[in-house]
């Protein structure tokens, strides 16, 4: 490994003193944002609404990893049962083929250690990736300005856009965002999914990803009326396979823990492997359903794994109101 690149623990998180008071102000848009949106569509999540598949698989945790990484859920090799759940990541129940990030979200099952809300025993140890490396924003709070904007609809969006950049600073939001949304999106099997922000790997920080196997079969190239039809036909005939890995830290100006926008250049290890067995997730209706019920949140977590910085901070407020806001807690 590049020596410029050696896993540090020298890491640190910088938590403002009105953290608290944000977080639970940006909790409260969210809660209502939610209802509004459960009022039209249903019972249901402020973010990642629309489910599209769930299915049930096994993580084959690796031996033999680097010091960095062998931590935690990968602290010694063993297999863990699975939960996953695909999604479209906006609040409103659309059209596939509208462009969106898309989520790949699942539990491992079956953990040993404590929590890392330090409410006792990890309940699983849950991982909630995207189809980005990075998010789209530095930390949390613009984040959710614009998302509470973009809920009202385009037009007050853009004026939203205008107030907080000026004219010409909007268009150059409206057209970052036309291009993160609008990326390519080869299948959930056939493309790398993220974590974009950082968890603790024991006293190390890492970033996490899922590479899909090439025996997946080759991305799609045009956008898919339905992601879920895409995907299960490919379930249906084959296991489906990809590598769980982590991307060390090494220093603040390279991979800084409190900044999500920047995609940070450290290699990636596998320290993990992700089957999902043959199955037909549309004969499974009971699944969707428990799926769908079921709470994927990066801090039901083991301790160890810890969520760090701004982003992942405001998560753990915002992600617990909405489990309330739907009756998950």
């Amino acid at each position: 490994m590049d020596t410029s690149y050696t896993p540090s623990t020298d890491w640190k998180e910088v938590v403002a003193p009105d953290e608290a008071q944000r977080f639970a102000g940006y909790a409260r848009q969210f809660a209502e944002l939610q209802a509004r949106k459960s009022h039209k569509y249903g019972n249901g999540r402020g973010l990642h609404r629309k489910q599209l598949t769930a299915a049930r698989g096994q993580l084959q945790v690796l031996g033999d990893l680097p010091a960095f990484a062998a931590h935690g859920l990968f602290a010694q090799p063993g297999q863990y049962e699975v939960r996953v759940r695909l999604s479209n990541g906006g609040m409103d129940k659309t059209s596939d083929r509208k462009p969106d990030i898309r989520g790949f979200s699942f539990s491992v099952l079956g953990v040993k250690g404590d929590s890392a809300l330090g409410n006792g025993p990890a309940k699983s140890q849950d991982f909630t990736l995207i189809n980005q490396e990075k998010f789209a924003f530095p930390q949390s709070g613009e984040f959710v300005d614009f998302v509470v904007a973009a809920s009202h609809g385009g037009g007050a969006l853009i004026k939203f856009l205008v107030q907080r950049h000026g004219l010409l600073g909007a268009a150059r939001q409206i057209a970052k965002t036309v291009k993160t949304f609008g990326r390519p999106f080869g299948g959930f099997a056939a493309h790398a999914v993220h974590s974009a922000a950082p968890i603790a790997c024991g006293p190390y920080a890492v970033r996490v990803r899922l590479v899909p196997h090439a025996s997946n079969g080759a991305p799609v190239t045009q956008v898919q009326d339905d992601w879920n039809a895409e995907f299960s036909a490919r379930l249906r005939q084959q296991d489906l396979l990809w590598d769980l890995q982590l991307q060390p830290f090494v220093n603040e100006a390279t991979t800084p823990i409190e900044d999500a926008s920047v995609d940070w250049p450290t290699p990636y290890t596998t320290v993990a492997r992700l089957t999902l067995p043959r199955q037909d997730p549309v004969a499974d209706p009971a699944l969707a359903a428990e799926v769908e019920a079921a709470v994927f949140d990066p801090w039901q977590a083991l301790a160890a794994h810890r969520p760090l910085g701004d982003v992942m901070r405001a998560r753990k407020v915002v992600y617990f109101e909405s489990q309330k806001g739907r009756g998950a807690v």
